[in-house]
């Protein structure tokens, strides 16, 4: 495999971003849209993201981007502000050469340097073995299935939670909420 460059997002990847994520959106079960959204939303939800402080990469392997991850909120309310949802697409070609483990593993360490406490993996249908195995491999732990939540292709689908610290986990309080950060 040629060399593969993990980088920050730029506005110049977003028509590939995409594509891929139209792909997962109309062939995969990853995620549960039904309607692929078009280069103007998914550059609001990039801005949103980055605008959020939250960190989004792109995988570049021989000129062309083959791959995104990014975190998000895990919930909107405030208290679970140390706490975010990973997301992690690539293009079908590049499944299976280590490229999401990769962008996982850059992932997880930019949350820590930001401070995040929890990541939390929601993963489209517990079929999708290779997603689970790349977050086990990365330290993720089960924490439990939703089943039957989401009706896509015509079949019931599930959801899997895994869940992960990041830096101090739980071990501490950060600063501001009367810990020792």
């Amino acid at each position: 495999m040629s060399s593969l460059e993990i980088r920050p997002t730029a506005a110049v990847d977003l028509p590939s971003i995409t594509e891929i994520y139209a792909h997962e959106v109309c062939f995969g079960t990853a995620t549960f849209e039904l309607v692929p959204p078009d280069l103007a939303e998914m550059t609001r939800r990039f801005q949103a993201l980055i605008e959020g402080g939250f960190p989004y990469f792109v995988a570049v392997l021989e000129g062309s981007v083959v791959g995104y991850a990014y975190a998000s909120s895990y919930r909107p309310r405030p208290a679970y502000r140390f706490t975010v949802e990973n997301s992690v697409y690539l293009r079908p070609a590049t499944h299976r050469r280590g490229i999401g483990r990769q962008l996982l593993e850059r992932l997880i360490a930019e949350c820590e340097t930001r401070g995040f406490r929890q990541m939390i993996a929601v993963i489209g249908d517990s079929a999708n073995a290779a997603s689970v195995g790349v977050h086990a491999a990365c330290g993720f732990r089960m924490i439990g299935t939703h089943p039957h939540v989401g009706l896509k292709f015509g079949r019931w689908l599930d959801t899997v939670m895994m869940q992960r610290e990041l830096g101090q986990g739980a071990r501490t309080v950060p600063g501001g909420e009367g810990g020792t950060g």
